[in-house]
């Protein structure tokens, strides 16, 4: 039993959280490389890795994927200090590379010198697309920094093979990614450019994108759904996802076929974004004028926000529950009060169908069977479990109202 504890702890030292192992980095200049400032590390690795996300086998392992900048060319390396097989007969590490190569398409170097001969191309690579946004970020270190929103289809020519680099970014940053069939012209491609400067010339860095896909709406519409949006982590925290998630609106809004735009299985992050974006873009329109928002959501609010930025229903409401946030003052108790029942009483929605399913089943249930059906309905849990949902949406609008503000 002794041999075996020992032996188990040996083979303890050789697993690796994947997570910390994978080196991912945006070249601009050879001397980035070598820089580890310039590293960055996935979020999740369990679609490759596995659940708990660890590499058996190896003594500091490093799996580096380091893209140019621009293009997003790669070079591919596995790095360790030691292997399991080196000191054990009885048991095989992982294959590392294999299951790094089911993710990254062919083309990648593992040659550094390769990957150099790469990066001198950038000058060569412009956006794919049409040009639809254009606007600067000030940055503490560099100043004013240029970018800009483009749109692609897979006609574009090289934008498909781009595109398989790109969506490897996915497997490591959104839980549940998947890679999508671009060979559907059904998809619409928008993508995020840094311009800056090397050499005295103009080369261009992939900051983000968006993938979206237009279902059909009978009988003559089309129904644009955000399916995944990435920025990529070096860039986040700029305020990039708002402009280009306004972008994309402003984009559809021009298309009189196009009927509302939604989002598959949306994050909380991508609401909260969602959020402010429509506020601000709902905010000049003369339904949601201060002196209307008090008297309730109304039909006018929803058709005007659909008509002219492509706005549905259940978001539209969420806007106008932000825009009346912003104009009451919570310190007038019946002005306050008025807002809770508004807001309260849409959150009651699924309460209210639970009553109502429980009055059909009182139709149909003997008086035992009812009784502990209704012995799993508190409703004093209800109603603490719709306050916590009011304060909590209560918050989120407060921080799209702060960051309004802060546009004024």
């Amino acid at each position: 039993m002794a041999d075996i504890n020992t032996m188990e702890k040996k083979l303890a030292e050789y697993k690796c959280d994947t997570n910390e192992a994978i080196a991912l980095k945006l070249v601009r200049f050879p001397e980035d490389i070598d820089d580890d400032s310039t590293t960055f590390h996935p979020e999740y690795s369990h679609q490759t890795f596995g659940d708990d996300e660890v590499a058996f086998g190896y003594k500091g392992l490093q799996i580096q994927l380091f893209y140019t900048a621009g293009n997003l060319n790669t070079l591919f390396k596995v790095k360790y200090s030691s292997k399991v097989t080196e000191a054990f007969d009885c048991v095989e590490p992982d294959d590392v590379e294999v299951k790094i190569r089911e993710i990254i398409p062919a083309g990648f170097t593992s040659n550094s010198d390769d990957f150099l001969t790469f990066l001198e191309k950038e000058a060569k690579f412009k956006p794919f697309g049409t040009l639809l946004h254009t606007y600067k970020v000030q940055n503490e270190e560099e100043g004013e920094l240029t970018y800009q929103i483009h749109k692609a289809d897979i006609t574009c020519a090289g934008f498909q093979k781009y595109h398989e680099r790109l969506q490897t970014f996915l497997m490591w940053f959104i839980e549940t990614a998947s890679f999508i069939d671009t060979d559907d012209d059904h998809w619409d491609f928008f993508l995020v450019f840094e311009k800056y400067n090397k050499d005295g010339e103009t080369l261009y860095a992939t900051v983000g994108y968006m993938t979206v896909y237009n279902y059909y709406v009978y009988p003559d519409k089309t129904r644009p759904r955000v399916s995944q949006m990435l920025i990529l982590p070096p860039f986040q925290g700029e305020g990039h996802g708002p402009q280009l998630l306004e972008a994309v609106h402003r984009f559809y809004c021009s298309l009189p076929k196009v009927q509302d735009i939604t989002a598959e299985d949306p994050s909380e992050n991508y609401v909260k974004m969602r959020d402010f974006v429509l506020a601000k873009l709902c905010q000049g329109l003369p339904s949601f004028a201060e002196e209307k928002l008090h008297l309730g959501f109304s039909v006018d609010m929803y058709k005007e926000a659909q008509e002219k930025l492509k706005i549905n229903k259940k978001h539209a409401r969420r806007v106008y529950e932000i825009l009346r946030l912003r104009a009451t003052d919570m310190s007038d108790e019946e002005k306050a009060r008025d807002y809770r029942l508004e807001v309260k009483k849409r959150l009651f929605g699924p309460y209210r169908k639970n009553q109502r399913e429980l009055a059909k089943l009182k139709r149909c249930l003997s008086a035992e069977e009812l009784v502990s059906h209704m012995a799993q309905v508190d409703t004093k849990t209800q109603h603490e479990e719709l306050e916590k949902s009011f304060q909590t949406l209560v918050d989120d609008y407060r921080r799209v109202i702060e960051r309004l503000a802060a546009l004024a």
